[in-house]
């Protein structure tokens, strides 16, 4: 038991959330006061309307993405630049608006230093989607979000 107490420990001493005080609970306010915006922003609500079949699975399995990215959880299975591939309507302007909202969310809901980690994390997954889709579309130039 004690190698697994030891694997426990390195991840929280892994996981940037912790020094931040990024908790499962602050995970799942953010991440659903976050889509419950999205479903009714007009620039990127219908996408998500379209591509989101259950809400609750799909809230769930992004609690395990923010989950495993911060807190080194590794809930999280599943592809995230295949997913987004896929969908033909995300233009590299919806990024941008994605980012703003979800920033000026996760600074109404979360202290200073945890909002700026989230914040930090999202900026890089974000570009990280957008030049992945763009080289999927054989366009890797338009892989910029214009921040």
């Amino acid at each position: 038991m004690r190698a697994e107490e030891q694997r426990r420990e390195l991840r929280a001493a892994l996981a940037p959330g912790t020094a931040v005080g990024v908790s499962e609970a602050m995970i799942h306010d953010l991440v659903h006061a976050f889509y419950s915006r999205v479903s009714s922003y007009d620039v990127i609500g219908p996408v998500f309307e379209r591509a989101v079949a259950d809400w609750d699975a799909h809230l769930a399995k992004l609690c395990d993405f923010w989950s495993s990215v911060l807190l080194m959880s590794g809930r999280f299975k599943g592809t995230p630049m295949a997913t987004h591939a896929l969908l033909p309507d995300i233009p590299p302007g919806h990024f941008a608006r994605w980012l703003e909202l979800f920033q000026d969310t996760a600074r109404s809901r979360c202290p200073s230093p945890a909002a700026a980690l989230f914040i930090a994390k999202s900026e890089i997954i974000g570009q990280s989607l957008q030049l992945g889709i763009a080289r999927t579309r054989g366009n890797p130039t338009l892989g910029r979000i214009p921040l």
